[in-house]
């Protein structure tokens, strides 16, 4: 790393809390400073000192055709001719709504908003104001976004107790979001019974992977639907992780469940800031300006957004899916085999869990839930993230984080890993 990057990163830190816009971007607990990107093509990223580095963060996720792909750039090179913001009425969300609620039958309507986050906070007030209800069912590994009704951790105790995982989310928020184990339908259970008549939603990651990668079990998950049914509360599937990347229609097409609620992101504005909530239309119908649930954005649909997903979703083809899953496939096996290898097995006692084309690496045993995530995770990851960096190789700079492959990790990638893993 150069002067340059420490610089940098130092005169950030002047100006922007921490030196960074989202925490995880910090490298904090890490043996080494942020590098700043300058640009990215394919499967690489280049830093402000001209290094390069085959990239296993994609953004966090929305990358899934890789960087700077040349049919989306000039779809968006043509909307900016056009112009890139007007706050009224135009086809471009019109043309994107209509893409894919002609391939997501489960859902009816669709509202874009600007972040996951937001799609999530819309579903959430939604939910309440449909039912009448207030109190939310969550799981403990599982992320939605940082608003305060589910930026909650587990509690001491049986289910319903819970406390904020941050400063600034007052008790009598947090007291309102019941936390439980993931594939705990027992507590599930006992957590409607303790307030039948007043659980508006159950938010779940059909595929937990924003801590760690902990895939569940389809019985878990048609035992919520039912739960959700039993006790009159909505189902949301936050897929804004899995959806068009476990495959085009998400969790929800892979197990055959129906949500009553869906929350998209990443991937759906094709890398720009985008984030969607849809459900059928009796209830999406009761957002304003027909309902009395208020939700507004100034840049909600922007258009380069929209022309950005449109043309990111259009090559995620049956044939792109099985490319995706042979490339990631590759790519983790050669990780397992250098891990055994190098340096007579300094990293043996690591493994990798994949879903589609999703990887997370992991010592020991794959947790399928929070509490189970090994304590050494993070000093392991700290040794392996530093090795691999300075192989010219970049993962997202946390251990809890998953890593994405894109349709441009193609073969010339894979050999390119396989020299700078053994060179």
């Amino acid at each position: 790393m150069s002067d340059k990057q420490t610089m940098l990163f130092e005169k950030s830190k002047k100006f922007v809390p921490g030196g960074v816009h989202s925490p995880v971007r910090s490298f904090k607990g890490l043996h080494t400073t942020p590098r700043f990107i300058e640009k990215g093509k394919g499967a690489k990223i280049w830093d402000v000192d001209g290094l390069d580095y085959i990239d296993f963060c994609m953004s966090f996720g929305p990358l899934i055709l890789g960087h700077g792909d040349d049919k989306v750039k000039e779809a968006l090179n043509q909307q900016l001719e056009k112009g890139w913001t007007f706050g009224a009425c135009e086809a471009y969300s019109l043309e994107l709504a209509e893409f894919l609620i002609e391939r997501l039958p489960h859902m009816e309507q669709i509202r874009f908003v600007n972040s996951g986050t937001e799609a999530v906070m819309t579903a959430v007030r939604l939910a309440r104001g449909v039912s009448g209800k207030r109190k939310i069912i969550k799981f403990d590994g599982c992320y939605h976004g940082h608003l305060d009704a589910l930026l909650i951790k587990a509690g001491s105790g049986l289910a319903g107790t819970a406390e904020a995982s941050s400063n600034g989310v007052p008790a009598s928020i947090a007291e309102d979001t019941l936390i439980l184990e993931l594939g705990d339908l027992e507590g599930c259970r006992k957590a409607f019974e303790r307030f039948p008549n007043d659980v508006a939603l159950i938010a779940v990651e059909p595929l937990p992977a924003n801590n760690g990668l902990l895939p569940q079990s389809i019985e878990f998950l048609k035992g919520l639907r039912k739960l959700a049914d039993e006790f009159g509360a909505f189902l949301l599937f936050d897929e804004v992780i899995s959806g068009f990347r476990i495959g085009f229609g998400g969790m929800a097409e892979r197990t055959g469940i129906v949500p009553d609620m869906v929350c998209y992101g990443k991937i759906i504005g094709g890398g720009l800031p985008v984030g969607a909530v849809a459900a059928k239309k009796e209830v999406m119908e009761k957002l304003a300006p027909l309902g009395d649930v208020y939700q507004a954005g100034t840049l909600s649909a922007n258009p380069l957004a929209m022309v950005g997903g449109l043309e990111t979703l259009k090559r995620l083809t049956p044939d792109a899916y099985v490319v995706l899953e042979k490339q990631t496939k590759s790519i983790v096996a050669l990780f397992k085999q250098w891990f055994e290898e190098f340096e007579g097995g300094r990293f043996k006692d690591l493994d990798i869990v994949q879903e589609g084309s999703l990887f997370w690496i992991h010592p020991g045993v794959a947790p399928k839930k929070a509490s189970e995530i090994p304590e050494d995770l993070g000093p392991k990851f700290k040794d392996l993230f530093e090795v691999l960096l300075n192989k010219g190789i970049y993962l997202a700079p946390n251990a809890y984080e998953v890593s994405f492959v894109s349709l441009a990790h193609d073969e010339a990638i894979l050999e390119e890993l396989k020299k700078r893993l053994w060179g």
